[in-house]
């Protein structure tokens, strides 16, 4: 091989993988098209982004991202990873997962038990028609349903009466409070 060769070659090398900067997201086709500054400021639009089966997310401009140049083609790149420093979860201990998100929501997989962190917002079940538990269930806050909450159903209970059968006065209230 001459020299001639041989450097062309490890230039081509060298163009196949590169660090960039996230500059732009299309979320709406069938991949995500980014657009990234690598360096030199070279600036590439339409890199497909490959993301594990069943995983997705919109990152913020400014994440970082890794881009293979299959060849060294410049032309079309595919990100094959995307990552945001000033979001990510710190301190997780060795053999933890956690899914998150840049608001602080997330679902953490400890070493302990799963813990969902909502920051403050609604956790939702949508199109589930059973929900299935084999332990004790536990509320810090109020139980309801579409009639009301729990406490309201307590109070009517301890003060429902009935008509009595014979006298058709009112019955006395229950001899055991529902509490």
């Amino acid at each position: 091989m001459r020299n001639g060769s041989l450097a062309r070659l490890s230039r081509r090398v060298m163009l196949m993988l590169a660090r960039g900067v996230l500059r732009q997201v299309d979320d709406t086709g069938r991949l995500q098209l980014l657009q990234g500054t690598f360096l030199k400021g070279e600036t590439r639009a339409g890199l497909e982004r490959m993301q594990q089966y069943g995983m997705t997310s919109h990152p913020h401009p400014g994440a970082e991202l890794v881009s293979l140049f299959l060849g060294g083609n410049r032309d079309h790149g595919l990100v094959i990873a995307v990552d945001d420093r000033r979001y990510r979860l710190k301190g997780l201990a060795q053999g933890e997962v956690a899914l998150y998100d840049d608001q602080g929501q997330r679902v953490h997989l400890t070493r302990d038990g799963i813990v969902i962190d909502g920051v403050g917002k609604p956790v939702s079940f949508v199109n589930v028609p059973t929900v299935t538990m084999d332990g004790d269930l536990e509320v810090a806050g109020q139980v309801s349903d579409a009639k009301g909450t729990m406490q309201e159903m307590r109070d009517t209970y301890n003060d429902h009466d009935h008509a009595e059968n014979d006298s058709g006065g009112p019955t006395d209230k229950p001899n055991q409070s529902m509490t």
